[in-house]
């Protein structure tokens, strides 16, 4: 008889799925004991049972920080989906629990790394506003709220894009998508040029991503055409942990550059420029607490994004 799968196996812990992937994507368990409000002896002792119950050595320690090995490669592939799919559990939990109507709010990877995720942090501890958060990319944000399956949307501009009918577009704040490399690498404080980027392997968002959309429009314009990707990631928090594994520069949104260690290399005569925008319908109206969102959404930006 076929014996279930996993039965007998331990069920995986988020805590230590969550400091493991942090850790990752940051290259350092200081870093990520910072940023999960753990001590870092308490974040190498959920790290050491992971590796424990997963029977191999996840992430390489060294000097310069942590870098993923091999087997913690294949097990953060599966472990970050995981999480972000616990991560909207706990927004629809929280929205249950709350009074009001929920809204539904779908986000950009880039633009919830940028600042939907610290926004709604904030907005939990100081409005009574329920809202459960999809994260995708833009395409998908604007067809979602195109046909009702959220009431408004934060996604990126998209150059010489064919326009929804179904949604309108306000922008909220400009953004770019630059150029960046990790601690150490020969191009920071550099200044490259269109022939060396172009030539240079590079990590980029997946194919569908309004990033790789953004660079491409500008490189096609010019009549230039980039190198073949050295790898290619499905959200920006994975671009830059491949970035900082391979030491390879990486294409992401400045607004997500900024909040890491990564120094923005400047190109020549090459620019990439897009915008954030808040999608709404174009024939549903909105609710006051839809509206409420959209404010609190256009504050937070003015406030935090340069």
């Amino acid at each position: 008889m076929t014996e279930p799968v996993g039965h007998g196996a331990l069920a995986p812990d988020l805590n230590e799925l969550r400091g493991f992937c942090v850790a990752a994507d940051l290259g350092s368990l200081g870093r990520a004991a910072i940023r999960l409000h753990v001590s870092q002896p308490s974040l190498s002792k959920r790290l050491a049972s992971l590796e424990v119950k997963v029977g191999t050595r996840l992430l390489e320690r060294s000097s310069r920080g942590v870098a993923l090995t091999p087997a913690g490669r294949r097990l953060y592939e599966q472990a970050r989906p995981l999480l972000e799919m616990a991560d909207q559990v706990t927004e629809v939990m929280v929205g249950i629990r709350r009074v009001g109507a929920v809204v539904r709010l779908a986000a950009s990877h880039s633009a919830t790394e940028a600042f939907v995720a610290a926004m709604l942090a904030d907005l939990n501890r100081e409005r009574p506003l329920a809202v459960e958060l999809v994260s995708a990319n833009s395409r998908v944000v604007r067809a979602m709220v195109a046909d009702g399956r959220a009431d408004v949307g934060v996604a990126a501009s998209r150059p010489e894009g064919t326009p929804d009918p179904g949604v309108r577009e306000a922008e909220i704040v400009g953004d770019a998508i630059v150029c960046a490399v990790p601690p150490g690498h020969p191009w920071a404080g550099r200044r490259v040029t269109a022939a060396e980027f172009v030539a240079t392997p590079m990590v980029v968002r997946d194919p569908s991503s309004n990033a790789r959309w953004t660079v491409d429009a500008v490189l096609r314009a010019r009549g230039l055409a980039a190198a073949d990707p050295l790898a290619e990631a499905a959200t920006p928090r994975a671009a830059l942990a491949d970035a900082r594994r391979l030491g390879a520069p990486v294409l992401l949104s400045r607004h997500v550059v900024a909040a890491g260690d990564f120094a923005v290399v400047e190109v020549e005569d090459l620019a990439f420029p897009r915008a954030y925008v808040l999608v709404t319908s174009a024939y549903r109206g909105q609710t006051a607490e839809v509206r409420q969102l959209m404010q609190q959404v256009r504050d937070y930006a003015r406030i935090w994004l340069r």
